[in-house]
């Protein structure tokens, strides 16, 4: 589920996962806290930010559920998905792993 936002580099929302755990001192002003859970059903093409709420690679979110993430991302390609991540190093370890159903050249710097 997804919802139009006013974020202005972004067209829908989806949050599969909410809430977080601060990181740094910058999170004293997330905007995410404040808000509640935003879901409705995706129709025409759009980009869609992943997670606006939390963060998708936070260490208790399991490898199993990242990678269904992944999944239906892959199974809507006429979406742009764009991924709120604060822990990329856990996100470059499960791409590398070939947990993720991601293309390769998809992602910067990963081989094939």
């Amino acid at each position: 589920m997804a919802k139009a936002t006013s974020i202005e580099w972004t067209e829908m929302t989806w949050n599969p996962v909410t809430g977080c755990t601060e990181v740094s001192p910058g999170c004293a002003n997330c905007y995410a806290e404040r808000m509640a859970k935003r879901l409705q059903a995706m129709r025409a093409p759009r980009k869609v930010c992943v997670n606006s709420m939390s963060d998708l690679f936070h260490k208790n979110v399991p490898l199993e559920f990242i990678a269904r993430v992944f999944d239906a991302m892959a199974r809507c390609p006429q979406h742009q998905f764009q991924i709120l991540n604060k822990r990329s190093s856990r996100l470059r370890s499960i791409a590398e792993s070939g947990a993720l159903n991601w293309p390769a050249d998809e992602m910067p710097g990963m081989a094939n």
